[in-house]
């Protein structure tokens, strides 16, 4: 049992990083955005998906809320 905890821990540690490093770069992005408008138009892909959560209602918000509690947790 202990080899298989310690790659979940390998692999749980991997998708913490990649996803810091997705953050990094969407903050990183959406800078370059602000100051060079229509350069990587990820601000508009940004507001696309937060309108098709805000499309889907109480649906939509629930989703958003259970995301940041899962991400607060880790």
């Amino acid at each position: 049992m202990e080899p298989i905890m310690g790659a979940l821990s390998t692999v749980g540690g991997w998708a913490k990083s990649l996803t810091d490093f997705g953050l990094t770069l969407i903050t990183a992005l959406i800078v370059v955005d602000i100051l060079y408008p229509s350069s990587s138009y990820i601000t508009q892909n940004l507001a696309e998906v937060v309108g098709q959560f805000g499309d889907q209602g109480v649906a939509g918000l629930i989703v958003v809320l259970l995301f940041l509690v899962l991400y607060r947790r880790g």
